[in-house]
């Protein structure tokens, strides 16, 4: 495993450790801020709470768009619950954070942060989770009107919880459980997106470290709403986002784990022609091994950002990633496709 790997994995495996379902960020935003001026880069937070960085100085316009400033984005937000309320037994009710499925969230291990700064313990089960006290537990259609987290503190009553100081709009952050196996597999939740952020900081490491100069001015942008929809901000002069968020694996679809996505279309439509060409042909020159697929049930930052009426090309890709919003799992390989993918379409006119 070579340097910039290593990094990258490293990266991915600190920021996946710290809580920051879309709401409550500031933490992951801290260290990654952090890792990039270690990186020697002048890196600021945002007004919503993200992070900004030119990686890369060059010409801030261009009459061709291939050449204009491009801003790189990944998210950091994740998916998580907040408190809607207390119930009777003194378990909390959640609402949830983005897409994060009840079904596949069950009894899954969880920290509380309350408004005080006291974080507790606890597990996300369906009432009454004794199987063999619960007759309907098999056909018990899984909503988080049917389930609750169960503190790991001796409360009996909705007044005993609240004498911890847990309120309403407490958040709660579920337990990513990370772990990469001897064959190079990734799991854990929320590889979407932070095994991008990862990714963006080993492209950032290897633009200082070997002094390569793309011919594009490149900014990149962790953002930090994404799970919800409002992910995206634009510099003046930027002609093309590139999104660097998750590629979909299951049936029907041609990506691999091992593999960096090319995304054609998506939920919102298609991505910019001429970007989704362009990246297949820098994929095919450098001898990347990638894949082309539409996902049905998607959407990125860099839609939010065409929503709002700016103008600018707009491609997507992202590393294979399997049973994605669950426990995810994605592999070394395609970590590094991605890495190379960006490499191949960045400087493809750099001058050393």
């Amino acid at each position: 495993m070579n340097d910039i790997t290593s990094y990258m994995l490293e990266q991915t495996k600190k920021i996946l450790s710290i809580d920051s379902p879309t709401g409550f960020t500031a933490h992951a935003a801290e260290y990654v801020l952090g890792a990039y001026k270690k990186l020697g880069y002048d890196a600021k937070l945002t007004n919503k709470g993200g992070i900004f960085v030119c990686v890369n100085d060059g010409p801030d316009q261009a009459d061709d768009p291939a050449d204009a400033p491009i801003l790189l984005e990944a998210h950091m937000d994740t998916l998580g619950g907040m408190v809607c309320s207390i119930n009777e037994k003194g378990r909390l009710m959640l609402s949830a954070l983005g897409g994060m499925n009840p079904n596949n969230a069950e009894a899954e291990n969880c920290r509380v942060y309350t408004r005080s700064g006291k974080v507790y313990s606890g597990t996300f089960q369906l009432k009454n989770a004794s199987i063999h006290v619960n007759g309907s537990y098999n056909d018990t259609a899984r909503s988080y009107d049917a389930m609750e987290v169960v503190l790991d503190e001796p409360v009996e009553s909705k007044a005993d919880t609240e004498a911890l100081g847990i309120m309403t709009g407490d958040i709660v952050c579920f337990d990513p459980r990370t772990t990469v196996t001897e064959s190079g597999y990734i799991k854990s939740r929320f590889l979407d997106d932070k095994l991008s952020v990862g990714i963006l900081l080993g492209f950032a490491k290897y633009l200082k470290e070997t002094a390569k100069k793309p011919a594009r001015k490149i900014y990149q942008h962790i953002t930090v709403f994404e799970e919800v929809g409002h992910g995206g901000s634009i510099p003046a002069g930027v002609a093309e986002i590139l999104a660097v968020d998750m590629g979909c694996v299951g049936d029907g679809l041609s990506c691999k784990e091992t593999q960096v996505s090319i995304c054609a279309k998506d939920s919102g439509g298609p991505y910019h022609y001429d970007v989704v060409s362009a990246l297949i042909e820098a994929a095919r020159t450098a001898r990347v091994d990638f894949a082309v697929d539409v996902y049905p049930h998607y959407g990125s930052d860099a839609e939010a950002g065409l929503r709002s009426g700016i103008d600018f090309r707009h491609g997507l890709i992202g590393s294979g990633v399997y049973a994605s919003h669950g426990y995810e799992r994605s592999h070394v390989k395609g970590m590094e496709n991605t890495f190379r993918l960006l490499k191949a379409y960045l400087n493809q006119d750099y001058h050393a």
